[in-house]
């Protein structure tokens, strides 16, 4: 089956504003660098939870919700802020969001407790879920009638980059300067203060209109086109951000359990080994048709739990890796094929509001299963919740497979042609 070309979306009457290819192209890059470092500081704390837990005698529990703190914060944020830069403008959402980012970082560095640690990543993902929309709306906005689908491309890559290069850093700074745990947090302030200072030296892409007061009830406005779309690919969503969570947070403890004489960075580590293959995955099906993609990423799924598992029962640590690295896999196939489906051919007024849905779902997704988790681990132990969570997960990417196969009946019984889904 032949891949379907993605169609562009309108160009942004304010495209012109941005003068010559250079100019687009600085803001183009400014954008998703804005994304991928947001998602970077993220992924940050991943390997330092272990030592916090050391230091401050934290539960997995207690983990799991600083965790989804940020999670929930940041979907709060798209609830209210999510359309926000549809009605004020991309720059003026972008500057406030990145300073308050700067703030939330500074405030991670200096934490000495859970209540601090807690207190800093709610401001983090508040300020997260307000930037996420906007510079992915830029994005969209910023699309190349030439290049289509670039937009959509690196809505996906930018983020999943992100994490891997933040956990990543972390993790080589608990290793080789565990002294200096805190420029973990400094250098990334530094470099979304700056951040804010370019976003207030580029053009406006975006019209702004009345409204932006009204925009901030919660809500949740998906188009109908991307509404179809968002139906047959979320159950696939659930499951991969599900697994995504499951590894942010409870990752390092299950490498430990798995590998007791395994050195503390060792912890972070089999996070960087899913994002990074979903780096690889998300460039490398780029050309693959959207709905291909996530029906292919849902399969992988399946695997993924079961070899994670087997690192439970005699095959240690490269089991669990591997099953991390299909974890990636699947999140990678399933992430930009769900964006792509959802994001093709819509107007500039419908952009923003539609990733703010399609990231409220993804982290719930992401937020509320590690919390259970972290609970079922409380009581049952690591390994019991780690086999719940594997067979919720394939539950869901099965479930996904039917969604995925009943939305491709219905397309091809209302226009006869299973080969233009997009």
């Amino acid at each position: 089956m032949p891949a379907v070309t993605p169609r562009a979306p309108a160009p942004s009457p304010y495209r012109a504003a941005l003068g010559n290819t250079g100019r687009r192209t600085a803001a183009f890059a400014l954008n998703a660098s804005i994304l991928a470092a947001l998602l970077a500081a993220s992924s940050a704390p991943t390997p330092l939870y272990p030592h916090y837990q050391a230091a401050w005698g934290l539960s997995a529990l207690t983990i799991t919700v600083v965790f989804s703190a940020y999670s929930l914060a940041l979907l709060l944020a798209l609830l209210t802020t999510g359309s926000l830069s549809d009605h004020l403008g991309r720059r003026p959402v972008l500057a406030g969001a990145l300073a308050l980012e700067a703030l939330s970082m500074l405030m991670l560095a200096s934490a000495d407790g859970a209540g601090a640690l807690i207190a800093a990543r709610i401001l983090q993902g508040a300020a997260t879920g307000a930037a996420t929309s906007a510079a992915g709306a830029a994005l969209l906005d910023l699309e190349d009638p030439l290049r289509p689908g670039r937009s959509a491309l690196t809505n996906s890559v930018a983020p999943v980059a992100g994490m891997a290069a933040g956990v990543l850093a972390s993790t080589l700074l608990v290793h080789f300067a565990p002294a200096h745990m805190a420029g973990i947090y400094v250098v990334p302030a530094v470099l979304f203060a700056a951040q804010a200072v370019a976003v207030a030296f580029t053009a406006e892409t975006a019209r702004p209109h009345a409204g932006a007061l009204r925009s901030l009830r919660p809500q949740l406005a998906v188009p109908p086109p991307a509404r179809r779309a968002l139906l047959a690919a979320g159950t696939a969503v659930v499951a991969i951000w599900a697994l995504g969570g499951f590894y942010s947070s409870l990752g390092p403890a299950l490498v430990h359990l798995v590998a007791p004489a395994a050195p503390q960075a060792a912890g972070g580590m089999v996070f960087f080994t899913l994002t990074a293959a979903a780096t690889l995955t998300v460039w490398t099906l780029r050309r693959t048709a959207a709905h291909i993609a996530v029906t292919g990423g849902s399969l992988v799924v399946l695997p993924a739990g079961a070899l994670a598992l087997s690192g439970l029962h005699g095959a240690g640590l490269p089991a669990v890796h591997g099953g991390a690295a299909l974890a990636g896999i699947a999140f990678g196939a399933v992430s930009q094929g769900a964006l792509r489906m959802t994001l093709t051919g819509l107007p500039e007024r419908d952009r923003a509001a539609t990733l703010a849905a399609y990231y409220v779902l993804s982290y719930l997704s992401m937020s509320l299963p590690a919390v259970a988790a972290g609970a079922a681990t409380r009581h049952y132990g690591l390994a019991t919740a780690t086999h719940a969570y594997a067979v919720a997960a394939a539950l869901l990417a099965v479930a996904a497979l039917g969604a995925l196969a009943a939305a491709r009946r219905s397309r091809r019984g209302a226009q006869g042609d299973p080969d233009d889904l997009p």
